[in-house]
């Protein structure tokens, strides 16, 4: 059996197809991380590769269906929504590792800026900081009336949260942009799978059938 035949390119297309949930899945899993951690969560570029991953995971399911029952109209949906997935996430990957940390911190200012005094305590305490970038990181120090870190009770001085905001911003946008464009480029080799795939000939069909 030749790499271009029948069953070669179906096998191709499936294994493709299993790659794509697998970076579906680690697309959601990294970005839902970066949200999760509450540093993020107002970069509408995270939420853009979460949608990107759960559209992804789902044209791969549609792809998997219709590269194990050679499914005509199945094949070109799929070629035709993973041209349009390969844009988005081309674009979406490029904004990740273009955004500049002057882009970032003025994104995180803004949403800190927009937060309550229960919610910003809140992250105080769970990130173990006081204040953004301009408020104090001693007790002696003025610019901050309280603070609810735990090291606001201590003699150590206290990081700025933007500082730690900004440490893990960076880290998670620089992972996702490299993870989707790296495998952005692999959907290009998906539409043409399938475009070859579908117009082969099944031998397991009748060889009178329409293709």
């Amino acid at each position: 059996m030749v790499c271009g035949g029948f069953a070669c390119s179906r096998n191709a297309l499936c294994a493709l197809n299993v790659v794509y949930v697998l970076v579906g899945l680690l697309l959601i899993g990294v970005a839902a991380w970066g949200k999760g951690f509450g540093i993020v969560s107002s970069i509408h570029i995270i939420g853009g590769v979460l949608a990107v991953g759960f559209f992804l995971l789902l044209i791969a399911i549609v792809g998997l269906i219709g590269a194990v029952n050679h499914h005509q109209v199945m094949l070109f949906f799929y070629m035709i929504i993973l041209g349009l997935v390969f844009l988005f996430q081309f674009g979406v990957s490029c904004s990740c590792l273009a955004l500049s940390k002057s882009k970032q911190e003025s994104l995180l200012s803004s949403a800190w800026g927009m937060l309550d005094n229960e919610t910003r305590s809140t992250w105080e305490k769970s990130l173990n900081c006081c204040g953004f970038f301009n408020k104090t990181t001693t007790k002696d120090k003025g610019g901050a009336e309280q603070c609810s870190a735990a090291c606001w009770e201590s003699s150590s001085p206290c990081v700025t949260c933007g500082a730690k905001m900004m440490e893990h911003a960076d880290e998670a946008l620089k992972i996702l942009g490299g993870v989707g464009l790296f495998f952005s480029f692999t959907e290009i080799l998906g539409v043409w799978l399938a475009m070859r795939y579908r117009n082969q000939k099944d031998p397991r069909a009748n060889p009178s059938a329409f293709l």
